[in-house]
C-alpha cells in the first residue's frame, strides 16, 4: 500500500474507534427542550441554579445526553397565559416540550372546562408542528370541593389519552405538602422540592427523549 492509503486507513480507523468509546450523547447534535410553564418553572424565589430547568439539564448532561432545557415560566400564568405566549416560545425551534400549567387555574378556581379548552389548543398546536410533548398533570386544591377537584384533576388524564403524549400524572409529586420541601408560602418548592422533582420526572423526560428519535427517524 501507498503511504497515503496507508495513512487514510489508520485515520478512519480512528474515527470509528473515536466513536465507538464516546457517549452517544458526546456524538449527537443538541436537543432543545422547551419547558412552558408557570412559577414552578420559572423559578420562583430560587436562584438560577435551582431552577427546574437547570437541575434537569444537569442531570441529563452528566449521563451523557446532549440536551439544552429552555425555561419558558412565567409566574403567575394561568393555561390562557400560555396559550397565548406558546407560538413566540416556539421561536427557539424545541426539538421537544415538557407542558405544565393549570396550577394557577385551579388556585383562581377557573372552571375546569375553560382550562382543558385551553390545554387541548396548546397540545393541539404542538401536534400538528410534530413536537413531542411530555405533559405534566396537577391536582386541584382541596378546598375547592370534591366536585371541582374530580373535574380538574380528569382533565390532565382525559387531555394524555387524547392526545397521545407522555404523560406525568403530577408535577409536585412527592413534594406538595411536605413543609421542608416548600418554601413558607406552601405552595412554592424550594431546591430541595425541584431535587426531588427533578429526581422523579427524569424517567418520563428520557421517554420523551426516545420520541424524539423515533419521530426523526420516522421523517
Amino acid at each position: 500500500m501507498q503511504i497515503k492509503q496507508i495513512f487514510l486507513v489508520l485515520f478512519l480507523g480512528g474515527l470509528v474507534s473515536l466513536h465507538v468509546l464516546m457517549p452517544w450523547g458526546c456524538l449527537a447534535k443538541e436537543i432543545k427542550i422547551l419547558a412552558l410553564g408557570d412559577s414552578l418553572i420559572a423559578g420562583y424565589g430560587l436562584d438560577e441554579k435551582e431552577h427546574f430547568t437547570t437541575l434537569l439539564q444537569k442531570k441529563l448532561k452528566n449521563e451523557g445526553l446532549n440536551v439544552r432545557l429552555i425555561n419558558a415560566g412565567v409566574s403567575g400564568d394561568t393555561s390562557a397565559g400560555g396559550l397565548t405566549r406558546l407560538e413566540w416560545s416556539l421561536a427557539s425551534n424545541p426539538d421537544a416540550v415538557i407542558l405544565e400549567l393549570g396550577a394557577n387555574d385551579g388556585l383562581r378556581g377557573i372552571n375546569p372546562s375553560t382550562t382543558k379548552t385551553n390545554l387541548a389548543k396548546i397540545l393541539g398546536q404542538l401536534r400538528l408542528k410534530d413536537i413531542p410533548v411530555l405533559f405534566a398533570g396537577m391536582l386541584a386544591p382541596p378546598n375547592l370541593g370534591r366536585e371541582y377537584g374530580s373535574k380538574f384533576n380528569k382533565t390532565y388524564q382525559d387531555l394524555a389519552q387524547e392526545f397521545d403524549v407522555v404523560f406525568y400524572p403530577f408535577f409536585l409529586d412527592g413534594v406538595a405538602g411536605v413543609p421542608e420541601l416548600n418554601q413558607l408560602d406552601g405552595i412554592h418548592p424550594t431546591g430541595e422540592g425541584i431535587a426531588e422533582i427533578v429526581m422523579r420526572i427524569k424517567p418520563y423526560v428520557k421517554k420523551l427523549l426516545s420520541k424524539i428519535k423515533t419521530s426523526k427517524s420516522d421523517s
